[in-house]
């Protein structure tokens, strides 16, 4: 099997605000979409998101969790100061911030945000990452001494 991913499929409990929100906060275009399911284009993937009864029931499981989600989104840049022009644009469009930009100990700078259910995003520039033109995450450093 080859090492790549194709799509994330997020289950939302309301899929109209949540399409809503990639459309009017991230300013993201629809590549697709239907009354049960939306699609965006990514750099080489997919973002789906599904009704969430409808997608645990495609599953064969109960659409019933909460807390604690343990996955986060990562988009990241190229510069310290094209995080803070994220941050600006963001609190300007009244995104929820979860954690204020900070620097980790190995360097970079960060800040998270929320969609419009709890999925967390981390806006980032990381020294140890290159990326090409088009964002892509092309190598990460060795980080065996962190």
């Amino acid at each position: 099997m080859d090492q790549r991913l194709s799509i994330i499929t997020l289950g939302a409990d309301n899929l109209s605000a949540m399409k809503q929100f990639y459309v009017e906060k991230f300013g993201w275009k629809l590549e697709a979409a239907a009354k049960d399911i939306s699609f965006f284009k990514l750099n080489g993937l997919l973002l789906g998101i599904y009704g969430r009864k409808d997608m645990a029931a495609w599953i064969g499981t109960s659409p019933e969790g909460s807390g604690f989600r343990p996955y986060a989104f990562a988009y990241m840049v190229d510069s310290k100061a094209e995080v803070e022009n994220l941050y600006k644009e963001f609190i300007s469009k009244d995104i929820k911030i979860i954690k204020e930009p900070s620097e980790p100990p190995f360097g970079g700078y960060y800040f998270l945000i929320s969609d419009v259910e709890g999925n967390i995003w981390d806006i980032a520039y990381n020294p140890l990452m290159t990326l090409d033109g088009n964002g892509n995450v092309t190598s990460h450093k060795n980080i065996d001494n962190l």
